[in-house]
C-alpha cells in the first residue's frame, strides 16, 4: 500500500487532513495490490540513440525480439527510441563530462536499495505504508540547508501522523537528491514571437527566456550531481544525528504554521505521541534505542537523463548486479514509458526499486507488459504504480488497473 509523490506544497495541507481524521478517530483507510562504445561526432549531437523528441525526427530501430527480452547491457538502450532527451551542441564536452561522473564515488549504495526493496515488499503485502513526497523539480537557486531541512520536517510529521494512526510502519522516500529533469509535452517555448527550446530542469539548461540560458550546458550535470550529494549527505545526518528522534515530535511543527489552526491540530498529536513515550519510560522501556533516535530515509527520481543514470550505475560486487547509484528508487515517467522505449531498456536492467507512473491514458494490458518486463521475476517491493489521474478517473480508470494486475498476479505497490 503506498501514498505516492506529493509535491512540497501539498504535504502540509495532506498532513493537515490526516490530522482532522485521526481526531475524529476514523483512523486513514489503506488498500493494496497481492502479492562496446559509439562513434562520437564532432558536430551537433543528440545524445539520445535517435531523435530526442517522439513526434519530430524520430527514427525507429527494428527490433528482431520482443521488448524486453533481449541480452541487456549497459548500453542497450541506445538501441532503442529515445524520448525526451536534451541535444548537446558540443559532444566532447558532454562526454568528457559524463567520464568525469563516471569517476566520481556513487551517490547511494546498492545495499540501500535493497534494503529499500525489502520494506517495499511489506507494503505489497499490506503491512507497511509508503509515503514518497517533494518538489516537483528541484533546482539550483533554491538549494539551501533550511529547504532540504523544511522537507524532510514534512516528512517526518506526515509519517507519525500516518503510523499513529494506521498501527503500521511508513516507509519515507523523498522526491529528492536528483529530481532535477522535466519532461516537456513540447520541445520549443514561445513568447511574444521568440521561440526557444524549453526549460528540461536545471541540470539541463537555464529557466531564463534566452537563448543562451535555453542550450544544453553538460557542466550542469557535475552541479546536479554536487548538489545531490550534498543533499543526500544533509538528510543522512537528519536522520541519523538526534533530530529524527521521537521524542522530538513536539518540535517538527514548521515555524510558519505554529499560531495556526492546522499547526495546533498537529500539536495536539504530537502531545498524545509524547505522552506515549512518557509511559514508555516510566514503565521502564528505554527511548534511547536507535529506532527510536533515527529514522530510514531513501531518495528518488525520474529516470530521465539516461546518458547521467548511465554514469551512475555501479556493478554491485557483493551481488553481481547493476545498480543505478544515482537514488535508491527511479520511477519511469508518463511520456517515457514506451514498452520498446529507451527509457524501460535501461530500467529493466537495474536492480533498484522501480516506479511507473501512469495516468487516465494508461491501458491496463499495456500496464500489465510494462510490468512483465521491468519485473520478470514478479519480486515483490521491485515496482510501484504512481497513479497520477484525478478523482473522476480515479473512479473510473484505476479499477480496471488493478483488476489487470490482480488476474496477472503481479506484485506492486499502488501509489495515488
Amino acid at each position: 500500500m503506498a501514498l505516492s509523490t506529493l509535491s512540497s506544497k501539498s504535504l502540509y495541507s495532506n498532513a493537515n487532513n490526516l490530522l482532522k481524521q485521526n481526531q475524529q478517530q476514523q483512523p486513514p483507510t489503506f488498500s493494496f495490490v497481492p502479492g562496446n562504445k559509439t562513434h562520437v561526432s564532432k558536430s551537433h549531437v543528440s545524445i539520445s540513440a535517435v531523435a530526442a523528441e517522439p513526434t519530430k525526427n524520430s527514427v525507429a530501430v527494428k527490433e528482431s525480439a520482443a521488448p524486453g527480452t533481449g541480452k541487456w547491457s549497459l548500453e542497450s538502450w541506445k538501441t532503442k527510441k529515445a524520448l525526451q532527451l536534451p541535444e548537446y551542441p558540443d559532444a566532447n564536452e558532454l562526454q568528457s563530462v559524463l567520464k568525469t561522473i563516471e569517476a566520481f564515488p556513487p551517490i547511494v549504495f546498492a545495499g540501500e536499495a535493497r534494503s529499500l526493496e525489502e520494506r517495499l515488499a511489506e507494503a505489497a503485502m499490506g503491512n507497511a505504508f509508503l509515503l514518497q513526497g517533494g518538489d516537483c523539480a528541484e533546482s539550483f537557486k533554491e538549494f539551501s540547508a533550511d529547504n532540504i531541512r523544511d522537507t524532510f520536517r514534512i516528512m517526518l510529521q506526515m509519517s507519525v501522523v500516518l503510523m499513529f494512526g494506521g498501527q503500521m510502519p511508513i516507509i519515507k522516500v523523498g522526491r529528492m537528491a536528483g529530481q532535477f529533469a522535466k519532461p516537456r509535452s513540447d520541445p520549443f517555448e514561445e513568447k511574444d514571437g521568440v521561440k526557444l527550446p524549453s526549460y528540461k530542469g536545471d541540470n539541463i539548461n537555464g529557466d531564463a527566456f534566452n537563448k543562451k540560458s535555453r542550450i544544453p550546458d553538460p557542466q550542469r550535470l557535475i552541479r546536479a550531481y554536487s548538489q545531490s550529494a550534498a543533499t543526500l549527505n544533509l538528510l543522512r545526518a537528519f536522520a541519523t544525528g538526534g533530530y529524527a528522534a521521537m521524542q522530538r515530535v513536539t518540535q517538527w511543527n514548521l515555524d510558519f504554521a505554529q499560531h495556526s489552526e492546522q499547526g495546533d491540530r498537529y500539536q495536539a498529536l504530537a502531545n498524545r505521541v509524547d505522552e506515549a513515550l512518557g509511559f514508555m519510560a516510566a514503565a521502564g522501556l528505554t527511548v534511547d534505542h536507535p529506532i527510536m533516535t533515527t529514522t530510514e530515509f531513501w531518495t528518488s527520481h525520474e529516470c530521465l537523463h539516461l546518458p547521467y543514470e548511465q554514469s551512475l550505475t555501479r556493478l554491485d560486487s557483493t551481488s553481481g548486479l547493476y545498480y543505478d547509484c544515482s537514488a535508491h528508487m527511479l520511477w519511469c515517467g508518463e511520456r517515457t514509458r514506451q514498452l520498446d522505449g529507451a527509457h524501460v531498456e535501461f530500467l529493466r536492467g537495474i536492480s533498484n526499486p522501480i516506479g511507473i507512473k501512469v495516468s487516465n491514458k494508461m491501458d491496463p494490458n499495456e500496464l500489465v507488459k510494462l510490468i512483465e518486463i521491468l519485473n520478470s521475476s514478479n519480486k515483490p517491493g521491485r515496482i510501484t504504480i504512481i497513479v497520477r489521474m484525478g478523482a473522476e478517473n480515479m473512479r473510473v480508470k484505476f479499477p480496471h488497473l488493478i483488476r489487470a494486475v490482480r488476474r496477472a498476479g503481479q506484485s506492486c505497490d499502488m501509489g495515488l
